[in-house]
């Protein structure tokens, strides 16, 4: 019977091997053809100990094969042994997919040689490819040349922009959500490269590579400019949000540190006294107008836990909502607590979208203010404490409600947000006239000194957010606004009064807009 050669066909990653028949009459492979067998199916399965003990020299093969296995990570092997050579080992052909798709195939060849008493391949590095050397090595180089951009709204790369929002490929941010449509498929390559100096010596193949497809943001590479210019130089953790509330496109989306966590869409934060807005579309609701009288003590006590203003400040006898909303008094507030119900905050807080999921188009916190439990719930509520949460695009969303009349759910990548978010329900008829004349007293007559002088009638809000257990209680700085179709958010961790900390920020931001960023 004449000797029958039979194709062995390894896969990474487990799989049968089909012994071939190659000699004896009575169907076994010889031990040469074993060797070679085991040697290939050891290393297409990933076992370089395995694979070495088949040589040898079973140190250097397995060294070689495990550094191969580094240098070269394929998602799938394949060995198919073929005719024998002259000297009684195997030619074999390797197949590797490579990790951006796409195969490289090559044919090399197993030599064998009997060493303490049985078969085995006779190790050299050409085995593993017939150009290599003890010199040299199989190397990817892997190309990013193909990958998409991440563009601003008006087409542009957004390069070096929103760093903690883009994130990196593979990892984080927008380069990870959208990865299979910016990947396309790299045009990776093979080389043969020096093992002392990593110079590429030879190419032995390179992938066909496809463009990914670029992902368009709202981003205005003006505003996110004057955002980030904006947070230089602070040494806390903050972020600066802006919207178009006429369209609810998220122009700017900063965080300090740049390439820290993305705050500006993500923080889950205490909504602090910015929150009053809302509460007082609520108040609005139940007939409170600016020129409504409400007195503002140093302290307010609710069944005997005590609400101060900041530094306790009190306004003089006959002061209005109006007044106190541009000073941001909080016992005021609170003292209109009987004019609103447990489900009043929530429902107010649903005409301004939150409640509901955002569709962005990215990963966004959209806010939490649940039904209030009774009267201390309430109070805590009313000025943004408790269990009322926001990030700063919802608070800067907030202000852009204000300033159309409409909330138009936030949106960053357009052709990715799918169905947007809906209010609960419209604003009640006057209630935005009413909101824009309180947060325009903000800024003539109160908290938001920053931005007077400004063009455009600026509207805002200042807050401070008391969290943790300190005694006194740290704060954060919130900052609200808008001016002209720009609506904004500052947020400064641990950052003391939204007035006097924050303000200076958004003022610095609107400022550089103005300026082209």
């Amino acid at each position: 019977m004449l000797p029958v050669a039979v194709a062995l066909v390894v896969l990474a990653g487990g799989g049968t091997a089909a012994w071939s028949l190659l000699g004896g009459d009575d169907g076994k492979p010889d031990a040469r053809t074993a060797a070679v067998d085991g040697f290939l199916d050891a290393w297409a399965r990933g076992d370089a100990d395995r694979a070495g003990a088949h040589t040898d020299r079973p140190a250097a093969a397995s060294a070689r094969l495990t550094k191969l296995a580094e240098d070269l990570p394929a998602r799938k092997v394949s060995l198919v042994r073929g005719a024998p050579t002259d000297q009684g080992g195997h030619r074999f052909r390797a197949t590797f997919r490579l990790p951006g798709g796409g195969t490289w195939a090559y044919d090399s060849s197993a030599p064998v040689v009997r060493a303490d008493g049985r078969w085995v391949v006779r190790w050299s590095p050409a085995v593993l490819h017939p150009r290599l050397t003890e010199g040299s090595e199989l190397a990817l180089r892997p190309d990013t040349g193909n990958r998409g951009e991440l563009r601003a709204a008006d087409g542009s790369p957004l390069g070096g922009l929103a760093p903690a929002l883009v994130g990196s490929p593979g990892k984080s941010g927008l380069q990870y959500r959208y990865d299979k449509r910016l990947a396309g498929r790299p045009a990776d390559s093979v080389a043969i490269v020096g093992t002392s100096t990593g110079r590429t010596l030879a190419t032995l193949h390179t992938a066909e590579g496809r463009r990914g497809e670029p992902v368009r943001t709202t981003l205005d590479p003006a505003v996110q400019r004057a955002a980030e210019g904006a947070l230089k130089g602070l040494d806390k953790n903050a972020a600066v949000v802006a919207v178009r509330p006429s369209t609810g496109e998220i122009l700017a989306a900063a965080d300090n540190p740049p390439t820290g966590a993305n705050r500006s869409l993500r923080g889950r934060y205490a909504a602090g006294s910015d929150f009053k807005v809302i509460t007082a579309a609520a108040l609005i609701g139940k007939g409170v107008r600016g020129d409504t009288p409400v007195p503002c003590p140093r302290y307010e006590r609710v069944n005997g836990q005590r609400f101060e203003n900041q530094d306790l400040f009190a306004l003089p006898a006959g002061s209005t909502f109006r007044e106190g909303f541009a000073r941001s008094c909080n016992t005021g507030i609170i003292g209109l607590r009987d004019r609103l119900d447990d489900d009043s905050l929530s429902e107010a807080a649903g005409w301004f979208g939150i409640g509901p999921e955002w569709n962005a188009g990215t990963t966004t916190y959209d806010g939490s203010v649940p039904r209030t439990t009774g009267e201390n719930d309430k109070a805590a509520a009313m000025i943004g404490q408790g269990r009322v949460e926001a990030s700063p695009l919802v608070m800067a969303s907030v202000a852009a409600t204000v300033k159309d009349g409409t909330f138009r759910q936030p949106v960053l990548v357009p052709d990715a947000a799918g169905k947007r978010a809906k209010a609960t329900a419209p604003l009640p008829a006057g209630t935005a006239a009413e909101l824009r004349s309180l947060m325009r007293a903000v800024v003539t007559e109160g908290s938001g000194e920053a931005l007077r002088g400004l063009p455009g009638e600026p509207g805002a809000k200042t807050g401070t957010a008391e969290f943790g257990t300190d005694s006194p209680p740290r704060t954060h700085a919130w900052f609200i606004g808008y001016q002209g179709d720009l609506a904004f958010s500052v947020l400064i961790e641990d950052g003391g009064s939204g007035g006097a900390d924050a303000g200076p920020v958004a003022a610095e931001f609107l400022e550089a807009v103005a300026a082209g960023g």
